[in-house]
C-alpha cells in the first residue's frame, strides 16, 4: 500500500482541528483496505489511537487484530480487548463482480451483524458506529440527482448485500448509535487495477497504446478517497446517529471524460475496444448523487476536482 507524503500528513493534522480525538480509541474494519489506510491517517491527525483488524493470515502489528468477521467469538474477543469509542466498519467485499456470491452475503451480512452484537454487548459502549453501505443500492435510479429520499432498487448481488447490511443494522439502532454511509464511486493512490479508474490510470502510466473496457455509456461521481475519508471522519466525531449519507461530489464524469482527461495527463491518446466480457449484466449505466444532508452535517466536503485526483494518481 502506498503511504501518503509527509506533506499529506501535515495537511491531515491541520484538517483535524481540535483534535476531536485526542485520549480516545479508534477501531477500523480492514484497516488494510483501501480506505481503511486513508482513515486511520485523518483519526490519527485527529489524535485518536487507532485499532484495526486485518484478515487471518496478514501480518499484525501493535494495535493490529487478525480477525475473520465470520468467526463470532473471534470478533466479540477482539471488541473486549479493544474497547473503541468510535468505529469505522470498512471491511467486507467491495467489488460489485466478486465471483464468490455467496462470501458476499456471509462477509457483508453476517460479518456485520457479528461486529454489532459484540459491540452492544460490551461493557464499553461507543458513542459513534459508522457502517459503509453503498450507492450500488439505488440501482438504476430514474432521477438526475439521488439523494437519499430515492427508494433502493439493487441491480446485483453486491447492492443487495449492502441493503440487506442496512435493514439488518436498523435491529440495532436502539442499542448503538449507528450511522450509514452511502458512498458513490470513488478512488485514489493505492485503489486495486481491478477498478475502473486505476486500470485506466495504470495503463496511461505504462504507456499502453490500447485498452479494453466494458459499457463505455457508463457516468460516475468520483470522488477522491481523501475527501471520503475526512467525511468519515467528521461523522465520526457529529455521531449522527441513525441517520444514513451519500458521501459523493455530485459531478458526474462519463467513461469518455475520463479517457480524454488521462490522455491530456500523460499526453497521448489511447486506443479504446470494448471487451463483451466486461459488460455487466444490469450495469448501473449513472450514478450522480446528492450530498447536501452530508454537508449540512458535517460542513463543507471540498471535493477535489477528478482531475487533481487522476494526476495525483499518475504521478505517485
Amino acid at each position: 500500500m502506498t503511504r501518503l507524503a509527509t506533506d499529506d500528513v501535515s495537511a491531515l493534522a491541520k484538517q483535524a482541528s481540535g483534535r476531536e480525538g485526542e485520549g480516545r480509541r479508534a477501531l477500523i474494519t480492514g484497516l488494510r483496505g483501501f480506505t481503511g489506510h486513508y482513515l486511520a491517517q485523518e483519526l490519527t491527525a485527529a489524535g485518536y489511537r487507532v485499532f484495526g483488524t486485518v484478515m487471518p493470515g496478514e501480518e499484525t502489528g501493535p494495535d493490529l487484530f487478525a480477525v475473520d468477521l465470520c468467526d463470532r467469538d473471534a470478533v466479540a474477543a477482539m471488541v473486549a480487548e479493544v474497547k473503541p469509542d468510535v468505529v469505522a466498519h470498512l471491511a467486507g467485499i467491495a467489488f460489485v463482480g466478486h465471483a464468490n456470491v455467496e462470501a458476499i452475503y456471509r462477509v457483508n451480512v453476517v460479518g456485520t451483524r457479528n461486529l454489532l452484537e459484540a459491540l452492544a454487548a460490551g461493557a464499553h459502549r461507543p458513542t459513534s458506529v459508522l457502517l459503509a453501505s453503498s450507492a450500488n443500492i439505488y440501482g438504476n435510479a430514474n432521477v438526475p440527482v439521488i439523494d437519499e429520499s430515492v427508494p433502493p432498487a439493487p441491480a446485483n448481488d453486491y447492492a443487495v448485500s449492502k441493503l440487506a447490511m442496512e435493514y439488518m443494522a436498523r435491529l440495532w439502532m436502539d442499542k448503538l448509535p449507528i450511522t450509514i454511509v452511502r458512498p458513490f464511486n470513488y478512488t485514489g493512490v493505492g485503489q486495486a487495477e481491478n477498478f475502473l479508474l486505476p486500470k485506466i490510470v495504470n495503463h496511461f502510466r505504462r504507456n499502453e497504446q490500447r485498452i479494453e473496457l466494458g459499457n463505455l455509456a457508463i457516468a460516475r461521481d468520483f470522488s477522491d478517497v481523501r475527501m471520503v475519508a475526512r467525511s468519515y471522519r467528521r461523522l465520526l466525531a457529529a455521531a449522527p446517529a441513525g441517520e444514513a449519507f451519500n458521501v459523493c461530489s455530485g459531478t458526474p464524469h462519463s467513461l469518455s471524460s475520463v479517457i480524454e482527461t488521462m490522455g491530456e495527463i500523460a499526453g497521448y491518446r489511447i486506443d479504446v475496444q470494448v471487451n463483451p466480457a466486461f459488460v455487466r449484466a444490469n450495469d448501473v449505466l449513472q450514478l450522480t448523487g446528492s450530498n447536501s444532508k452530508l454537508a449540512a452535517v458535517i460542513g463543507d466536503l471540498a471535493p477535489t476536482p477528478l482531475h487533481e485526483t487522476l494526476d495525483w494518481m499518475y504521478r505517485a
